[in-house]
């Protein structure tokens, strides 16, 4: 084998148009562009938000802020965990947010948050298990196998702003 002999294999590298070189090659005059128009033109190229005229959908949205009052800053996002991964622990385990990340069913960062318990799968042994919420199958299986649920308390802000009381009627914040 010889350096002169190496080829790309077949069909893994095509020619490229050679456009404009005379009516002969099939690809000359307007070189495949058509004619007229922005696109046949040098640099016509047309912007990717372009929207045929109607004014651009980047200008038509808010200024900056988002796409009105979308709850994202203030969703809670909660780290899961089953039922069934619940079963690995041996009887009598305290199960909490600290030991789930240790042992690999979420990350340490997860466990800082707020956990969530959900219902799917089994359990048989008695378990003690502390989260921030749990569902209501969740918490009747953990319960049938004769263990106990603590639900950990998150902190909840008192509102400083005005607000409504149930009969309507707006209710001064508290004073400090």
């Amino acid at each position: 084998m010889k350096l002169s002999d190496l080829r790309p294999a077949p069909g893994s590298h095509q020619t490229a148009k050679r456009v404009g070189r005379g009516h002969g090659s099939g690809r000359g005059k307007t070189a495949g562009r058509g004619t007229k128009g922005q696109k046949a033109r040098t640099g016509g190229k047309i912007h990717r938000a372009f929207n045929g005229g109607q004014t651009r959908l980047s200008k038509r949205l808010p200024f900056l802020r988002g796409l009105g009052n979308s709850n994202y800053k203030f969703r809670k996002n909660y780290a899961v965990v089953n039922v069934a991964r619940l079963a690995e622990y041996e009887a009598g385990t305290e199960v909490t947010p600290e030991v789930l990340a240790a042992s690999g069913f979420m990350s340490n960062r997860e466990s800082k948050g707020l956990v969530k318990i959900l219902g799917d799968g089994e359990i048989e042994r008695a378990l003690t298990v502390r989260a921030h919420k749990f569902t209501e199958s969740a918490r009747a299986k953990i319960e049938a196998a004769g263990g106990s649920i603590e639900i950990i308390p998150t902190k909840v802000y008192e509102k400083t702003k005005r607000r409504k009381d149930e009969s309507g009627k707006i209710v001064p914040p508290p004073q400090k």
